[in-house]
């Protein structure tokens, strides 16, 4: 089951002009980036899907659970842009902490934490303090959050923010790797270097509203004819951005 945005409105303050107006919208099997400048919406939405926002209108489901039931938030993760080591803990005590505060039993939650680690390369930083890790360790730590209780939706925003190139690759190959048919990512950022084509989907938000979404092979083949190849995703995404809202391209 996919998360689905049902005639979704969300806006901040009873009054407040909506951040997302009516959007329709199911996310993607496999590795989605969520395109968008700054203030498009995107942190918005994916909080919305966490379940951290519920919308002024309209509904947020996994099949018939809404946002708000427990059951739905057992299937989904939040990665938020920063991750706050905790004091004290360890990195596999903050990852088990996150599944004991997910409902997972706290004897459950010990052996989760080190596989979740495992799966990103940091089962031997496992008993260090999270607060001596480095900053692409740390965001480690929260993708093995993320994916200590068996989430079927790994919600991801700007995670690559302020990393170097080479750090990006990294992530961008680890978070590859987690997409399966059975595990859903949707990672958001502003940077269209994010955009690599091992991404299964690409969704561009604009004003909250989607301009695109699809396979990335066909929102690279909005880039004019004669676009060097490195600069397709730039010159797509130019292009997608001058749309009018649509819900889906195929």
């Amino acid at each position: 089951m996919s998360i689905a945005f049902d005639s979704c409105s969300f806006g901040y303050g009873r009054a407040g002009t909506p951040v997302i107006p009516g959007l329709d919208y199911i996310v993607p099997d496999g590795f989605t980036v969520l395109l968008g400048p700054n203030g498009a919406g995107k942190s918005t939405l994916l909080k919305l899907a966490s379940g951290l926002y519920q919308p002024r209108s309209g509904t947020v489901r996994m099949g018939g659970l809404a946002s708000r039931e427990f059951a739905y938030l057992k299937q989904v993760a939040w990665m938020p842009q920063t991750i706050i080591p905790m004091t004290g803990l360890t990195a596999r005590e903050q990852v088990a902490y996150t599944g004991w505060l997910k409902g997972m039993k706290k004897p459950d939650a010990w052996d989760a934490a080190l596989a979740a680690l495992d799966r990103v390369n940091m089962a031997d930083r496992a008993d260090v303090r999270a607060k001596k890790l480095s900053g692409g360790q740390l965001r480690r730590v929260g993708v093995a959050s993320a994916l200590v209780h068996g989430a079927r939706t790994l919600l991801l925003d700007e995670p690559t923010a302020g990393m170097d190139p080479t750090q990006r690759r990294v992530f961008r190959d680890l978070i590859t790797g987690l997409a399966t048919d059975e595990v859903r990512v949707l990672m958001s950022t502003h940077d269209i270097a994010d955009l690599a084509e091992e991404a299964d989907q690409v969704t561009a938000l604009q004003e909250g509203r989607i301009t695109f979404t699809g396979p990335t092979h066909a929102f690279l083949a909005h880039a004019p004819q004669g676009t060097p190849e490195a600069r397709r995703a730039e010159a797509a995404y130019t292009a997608v951005s001058a749309l009018a809202p649509v819900q889906e391209y195929w």
